[in-house]
């Protein structure tokens, strides 16, 4: 049974989409079952991956939602399958309100996939809400990227508090599968500051690996493609492909 992992920071800009894209690409790559859960409202992991949105039939929202069965949904691309999202996803915590269970909607909705993967990442929105609390409660462990800038450190508090909380009601043998430094400038010694407080807080956990500012990480999206297809030897490309290594490793 493959292993799931929730992608997750409420704060938005941390890296968090583009790391769940680059690293299905880069595991997908050395050989690993991967499957891209979008679970993020704006869909930006969707497009990352090549699929067009206003082409897709159905989405994760009618998984959770309608009971439409993952494995129909499920799309497939020469950079990893993708469980794709929509805008419909936007509403979906309010519908989820009233539905039974509604924490463990989305693990309910992945359950039957798990054997068919060896890893699925969930490419959570960035806040801590329904949606969010539905990926902590299917996931086996969290991803926390982090950017090495000023306001970092912000709001890891709180992501920790909503973890502790999630162990006691929801998810009892959830952890920190490991933290990623993002947008990593090694000139300033800011970020260096920022590397080491974060490595203080979460000793064992943060990846030798970080990745770099780089203008093609920023490019990629907009050509529907991960970094490694559309610049195989700019450093973002080396950079994930070295955490996707340390990454298996530890699976």
């Amino acid at each position: 049974m493959g292993k799931t992992i929730a992608v997750v920071n409420q704060k938005g800009g941390v890296g968090k989409t583009t790391s769940t894209v680059n690293l299905t690409a880069c595991l997908h790559d050395l050989g690993l079952n991967v499957l891209l859960c979008d679970f993020d409202p704006q869909a930006n992991a969707t497009s990352g991956l090549g699929i067009e949105k206003k082409k897709i039939k159905h989405s994760v929202y009618d998984t959770i939602i309608n009971d439409v069965p993952a494995a129909n949904v499920v799309v497939h691309t020469k950079f990893g399958d993708v469980l794709p999202s929509s805008a419909d996803l936007a509403g979906a915590g309010v519908e989820l309100i009233t539905m039974d269970q509604p924490n463990y909607r989305l693990k309910n909705t992945l359950a039957p996939l798990k054997d068919s993967y060896d890893l699925i990442l969930i490419d959570c929105p960035p806040s801590l809400e329904m949606l969010t609390l539905n990926a902590l409660a299917a996931a086996d462990e969290i991803l926390i990227p982090v950017q090495c800038e000023y306001y970092a450190l912000e709001g890891l508090s709180d992501l920790m508090n909503t973890l502790r909380m999630v162990k006691k009601r929801v998810n009892p043998d959830l952890s920190i599968f490991g933290v990623i430094l993002t947008m990593f400038d090694g000139r300033t010694n800011f970020s260096n500051q920022v590397a080491q407080e974060v490595r203080r807080h979460f000793p064992g956990k943060v990846f030798t690996s970080v990745i770099p500012r780089n203008v093609r990480l920023a490019e990629a999206p907009s050509h529907g493609i991960p970094v490694t297809a559309y610049d195989k030897y700019s450093r973002g490309s080396h950079a994930y492909k070295a955490l996707a290594e340390e990454m298996r490793a530890k699976l």
